[in-house]
């Protein structure tokens, strides 16, 4: 080859030196490290860790004043210290300013932004301004979620302002946000104070429908209504029968939606069921509400593409349950037994090490009833999907509430896993298997108008569930005559 003079220049300056690359690395590193954006930050989030409302004020001030630029993250964590219960004047005084500051830096807001400034309206006592936020946060297009709209509905509640708390709570089912709970017990809570019996009513079916069963201050709060005169007035002296059976078939059973029925004072108290469903205190037996087959096949499909975006790694669609159960019934003599799901690590350690528990191990296996997932997965998904898919029944004590069962809603999930959730326990007897109950743990209204309403407090296996039984004292025994569709009945579509 020639010789140039650029040739003779370039072999060097080309060859790269190892040693300086990691240096160049870490040099990135530690000048990150040091800028002020990034020691802005490390502060005010440890500011937010510990709930030090004084010391972040005192960092965003003195960044303003070095002209250190503040990202979203920084001013949103400002506006979360700011609009904490324990703030006070401070917060409220300095939030209000942060937030202008904010626009005037040209930093866009997001959800989490709007819902700390509804919590500083809150805090100012002004719901009318957390609603507004609420609405300027949807128009914005960002989608609010539950927490975004607590600070108006809670603030209206306890203003007594019902009409507007209702205007929040018709606002969150345009917008697909479903109240829980503590919710629905600030409207009750409300509608109670203010003797509204149509409300009342139409919440105690939000709460059976979202909810299920109530929790010991809600419970308190349900009592309290039974035992007002306004509970006493409101309702029909006389019905049409056929309408309120229509209605409680129409609805699935286990309720009618056809408003109060009878009137003058509730006896209310406190009940259990006995084993077949019968109420121990007024002899109603509850009903068991039937499940649609085409309900349990969305939640299969559903659970299916749910757990395929969860269980990339693991390979979910792998699993093929119409193979495994086929295979099961060929080598399964009763074709009966149980298909039993474990996590791979469990048949190599811990207790799968003894022998006596290797020989069970090895006794499923030839039976063809042990499936084990993946590793790097979670057996959860596998277990469920199969219960679900096959129709079956489910044996296990997981009370299935972490974060993977809160994925799959509060909606079909929780009818499903009291239907078909068998649990056990163990004594010096043996092994005992406690099946579903045999009627719908769920707030039932029945068709002569008595209520039946499950707290939180026991459960079917160990200490018998605690329930509200309200009826009143002179409840009809039989339908009145059919009475026109004049009457003030309400009608309720849930």
């Amino acid at each position: 080859m020639p010789f140039s003079a650029a040739a003779a220049a370039t072999p060097a300056a080309a060859t790269p030196n190892p040693d300086i690359a990691p240096a160049i690395t870490m040099s990135k590193k530690k000048a990150r490290r040091d800028s002020p954006e990034f020691i802005l930050r490390r502060g005010l989030d440890m500011c937010s860790k510990n709930g030090d409302l004084p010391e972040a004020l005192r960092l965003y001030d003195a960044a303003r004043a070095a002209a250190t630029p503040l990202s979203l993250h920084l001013f949103n964590v400002l506006l979360y210290l700011c609009s904490s219960p324990s703030a006070g004047p401070l917060g409220l005084d300095r939030g209000f300013e942060i937030y202008r500051q904010m626009g005037l830096d040209g930093v866009e807001p997001n959800e989490a932004t709007f819902t700390s400034l509804a919590r500083l309206a809150a805090a100012k006592e002004d719901p009318d301004l957390a609603f507004d936020l609420v609405k300027q946060m949807a128009a914005a297009g960002i989608p609010p979620k539950l927490r975004s709209f607590g600070p108006a509905l809670f603030g209206f509640c306890k203003k007594g302002e019902v009409e507007k708390a209702h205007e929040v709570e018709a606002y969150m089912t345009e917008t697909n946000v479903e109240p829980e709970e503590t919710e629905l017990a600030a409207l009750l809570h409300a509608n109670v104070q203010k003797d509204r019996g149509d409300d009342v009513y139409r919440l105690l079916h939000r709460l059976r429908t979202i909810v299920r069963r109530v929790s010991e201050s809600t419970a308190d709060m349900i009592e309290s209504w039974f035992n007002t005169e306004a509970a006493e007035e409101v309702g029909v002296e006389k019905w049409d029968i056929k309408i309120v059976k229509k209605g409680i078939v129409e609805g699935g059973g286990g309720w009618h939606g056809q408003g109060w029925l009878g009137k003058g004072r509730w006896n209310v108290g406190r009940t259990q069921m006995d084993e077949t469903g019968v109420c121990r205190r007024c002899g109603e037996k509850l009903v068991c509400i039937d499940i649609d087959p085409a309900e349990t096949e969305d939640f299969a499909n559903s659970l299916a593409k749910l757990a395929s975006e969860r269980e990339a790694r693991a390979d979910f669609t792998g699993f093929k349950l119409n193979s495994v159960v086929n295979g099961m019934r060929q080598l399964s003599p009763s074709k009966k037994l149980p298909l039993i799901i474990l996590h791979s690590h469990r048949l190599r350690s811990g207790p799968a090490g003894k022998p006596h528990n290797q020989r069970l191990l090895d006794s499923w296996r030839r039976a063809g009833v042990l499936y084990a997932t993946p590793p790097g997965s979670n057996d959860d998904w596998y277990w469920l999907y199969a219960a679900v898919r096959c129709r079956s029944l489910l044996v296990t004590n997981d009370e299935m509430r972490d974060h993977l069962f809160e994925l799959l809603g509060t909606s079909f999930f929780p009818r499903w896993k009291e239907k078909h959730q068998v649990r056990l326990t163990f004594s010096p007897n043996g092994l005992a298997f406690h099946m579903p109950p045999p009627y719908s743990v769920v707030i039932q209204e029945s068709e002569g108008g008595r209520w039946h309403i499950p707290t939180v407090s026991g459960d079917e296996v160990e200490t018998s569930r605690q329930w509200i039984c309200s009826t009143r004292n002179a409840m009809a025994a039989s339908s009145p005559p059919p009475q026109k569709e004049t009457n003030n009945l309400s009608k309720l579509n849930y």
